[in-house]
């Protein structure tokens, strides 16, 4: 078989395809989610604890002088950027919680199909049931 011939094979098989699907959704999520964190969640969380920018919080290790934003700090040498650390953690964090909800949602679904009711029991069997029934009595 020929290596393209064989890479054909597995590149049309459906669960490529559909790992594919959800890479490109994943990384359009991804983006959806930074917006959440960034425009609406951490302004909250800088208002409730005082006007925090977490974004400018760095460790400057170039000898950069206090006061400066990340970006000009970052021009001028290393950083120990926590603050970015902190709102990367925070977008993983609310990503894992709505995925966990989806995939429980998901699975509550899947579980709370209806059960087939239980087959009609035959006309035969219901007779031999009652002869069986009278013959005790």
């Amino acid at each position: 078989m020929s290596m393209m011939k064989e890479f054909k094979e597995f590149a049309v098989k459906g669960n490529v395809m559909d790992l594919a699907v959800g890479v490109i959704i994943g990384g359009a999520f991804g983006k959806i989610v930074d917006s959440v964190v960034g425009d609406l969640i951490m302004p909250l969380v800088s208002k409730i604890f005082g006007g925090l920018d977490f974004s400018n919080y760095y460790v400057g290790l170039a000898g950069q002088a206090a006061g400066l934003t990340l970006a000009e700090a970052k021009k001028t040498g290393a950083v120990f950027a926590y603050g970015s650390f902190i709102t990367v953690a925070l977008n993983f964090t609310v990503l894992a919680f709505i995925i966990f909800m989806m995939v429980k949602q998901m699975n509550r679904l899947k579980s709370e199909a209806p059960a087939a009711p239980p087959p009609a029991t035959p006309e035969d069997v219901v007779l031999l049931r009652e002869i069986r029934d009278s013959l005790k009595r």
